[in-house]
C-alpha cells in the first residue's frame, strides 16, 4: 500500500443531494420541503424543541432529582493525606493550612485510605469506622465532633 494511493471505498463518497434542480432530479419544484407551512420557507426558523405553540416535552415532564446545596461543604481526607501533616494535633484549620482541604470546607471527613503510622490527635472531624480503627491501632485519638 502508498499513502499516495489511498482512496475511499467504492460507494462510500456519495455526491451531494442537489435540491431544486428540476423535475428530472427527483427534488424538483417544492424541493422536498413539501407544500406551505415555516419550515417550506426561506428563514422559517423555529427554536429546537418547539412543537408549535404546544406544551413542549422538556415543560410536559415532571422535575426530578435533588441537588443538595452543602454538597461541597464536607471534604474527604485520606489518611494517607494526615500521614503527611508535620503537626500532631490535627484540626480543621491545620488541613486548611497544610492544604489539604480547600478553604470553603465546614467540615472534614477521615476515610480509610492509605496508611498512618504516627499517632495524631483528630479534633471536630467526622471519622469512617475503618479509619477509626486504623488511627487508634496507630495510638491516636479522636475527640468528637461538637
Amino acid at each position: 500500500m502508498q499513502l499516495n494511493k489511498i482512496q475511499p471505498a467504492p460507494g462510500a463518497k456519495r455526491a451531494k443531494r442537489r435540491v431544486g434542480r428540476g423535475i428530472g432530479s427527483g427534488l424538483g419544484k417544492t424541493a422536498g420541503r413539501g407544500h406551505k407551512g415555516q419550515k417550506s420557507r426561506a428563514g422559517g426558523f423555529h427554536k429546537v424543541g418547539f412543537e408549535g405553540g404546544q406544551m413542549p416535552l422538556q415543560r410536559r415532564l415532571p422535575k426530578r432529582g435533588f441537588v443538595s446545596m452543602s454538597r461541597n461543604l464536607t471534604a474527604q481526607v485520606r489518611l494517607s493525606d494526615l500521614q503527611k501533616i508535620p503537626v500532631d494535633n490535627i484540626d480543621l484549620l491545620a488541613l486548611k493550612q497544610a492544604g489539604v482541604v480547600h478553604a470553603g470546607a465546614m467540615t472534614a471527613k477521615v476515610i480509610l485510605c492509605g496508611e498512618i503510622t504516627r499517632a495524631l490527635k483528630l479534633q471536630g472531624m467526622l471519622v469512617t469506622k475503618g479509619a477509626r480503627t486504623a488511627i487508634e491501632a496507630a495510638g491516636g485519638s479522636i475527640a468528637e465532633q461538637g
